[in-house]
């Protein structure tokens, strides 16, 4: 049987971050609620200040739907320049913790302290270091989980939120995961956790009841997956060189588009973002997605795979017009995306092993 890792794991997560950052810069928004992206219009938010989530305004949502929520939402046209040097000074600290650091985006990562630079036993104490020195360079505040996995410690960090920590410790795992609803489990979306209620499975401990072949009949490949997180056990380490899966751009447009003709400007320049971010990563890939958002805010996807690596921002263009063209579009387009999959970067090999230790 396959030994589970022990590991210290730490994962830290910006309050708000987007919205957090507005209102550092921009004093008068200190405790309105903000939303980052978008308008009362149209446009999706990226973003919202936690006085803007206690209205139900959340990240992905619309605009317009937002701005119903909370009539005196104020919104703020995204700064990533800014948010990408924040979040430099952040990943900066990390690293003087330790270089196992795998960020997941510019607001969050973990953090493996199993063997750290300060020589800290203690990773609940490593976090709290961590989270002044954020708060002192920043003026921004993070939240923490700490436990033996990715997975846990993932879960955890959102237990005390806004500024705060939680640390699941070796012995308390499985009680922590029992307790759970499947849907805060991360890695179970709202289609998987919706089967999985109709199943009769409503926490962790329903999950647990369930053996590998029931769960591999109900959920295919996925299925020894959900029997191992309900028991807490995660084999996945911190990866500092996470594999890149894809690279893409989209964009909403502020009047709904229903010309091909247009659509193939607003692509041509999509093609360009996506192929300036591929030079500056030194990659190509196979296959080119095109996305579409309707104005019913329904999603198609249509993807085409070439027989060959590229890179040229002509050849996804002319692949994203073909993907565009390969069927009528079945009303007016409020987004388009594209993106590049199927990369050619090397996945790496990474041993486990079994540690002992004082949490």
């Amino acid at each position: 049987m396959e030994q589970v890792p022990l590991r210290k794991i730490i994962h830290i997560d910006m309050d708000a971050f987007y919205a957090s950052v507005e209102q550092l810069d921009n004093p008068e928004l200190k405790g309105k609620p903000v939303a980052v992206g978008g308008n009362e219009v149209r446009g999706v938010i990226s973003a919202a200040s936690y006085e803007a989530r206690k209205f139900g305004v959340r990240s992905a949502m619309s605009g317009a739907q937002a701005a119903r929520l909370c009539a005196d939402l104020i919104f703020v046209k995204p700064n990533f320049d800014r948010y990408k040097e924040v979040s430099k000074q952040i990943r900066k600290i990390f690293h003087e913790y330790t270089d196992l650091v795998e960020p997941l985006s510019l607001d969050e990562a973990y953090l493996d302290v199993t063997e750290n630079k300060k020589g800290n036993p203690s990773a609940t104490l490593i976090a709290k270091e961590i989270r002044q020195k954020i708060f002192e360079t920043t003026g921004l505040t993070a939240s923490a989980g700490i436990s033996v996995n990715k997975f846990v410690a993932k879960i955890a960090s959102d237990f005390n939120k806004p500024n705060g920590q939680k640390t699941v410790n070796p012995d308390e795992v499985e009680a922590f995961i029992e307790v759970l609803d499947v849907k805060k489990f991360y890695g179970i979306g709202k289609v998987t956790a919706e089967k999985m209620y109709q199943l009769g499975i409503y926490t962790g401990t329903d999950l647990k009841s369930k053996s590998i072949e029931y769960l591999e009949e109900h959920f295919g490949n996925s299925g020894k997956a959900y029997y191992n997180l309900s028991r807490g056990i995660s084999f996945s380490q911190v990866k500092p060189n996470r594999e890149m899966k894809s690279i893409g751009a989209e964009r909403t447009f502020f009047k709904n588009l229903s010309s091909e003709i247009y659509m193939e400007e607003r692509l041509n320049n999509i093609a360009e973002e996506i192929e300036r971010r591929i030079k500056k990563y030194k990659i190509a890939g196979k296959t080119v997605t095109l996305k579409i958002k309707y104005s019913d805010f329904t999603l198609q996807t249509r993807s085409k795979t070439l027989p060959y690596f590229i890179s040229d921002k002509g050849l996804i263009f002319e692949t994203a017009k073909e993907l565009l063209y390969q069927e009528k579009l079945k009303d007016s387009v409020r987004l388009l995306g594209i993106s590049l999959n199927n990369l050619n970067t090397h996945q790496k090999k990474f041993v486990v092993y079994q540690l002992k230790f004082e949490f």
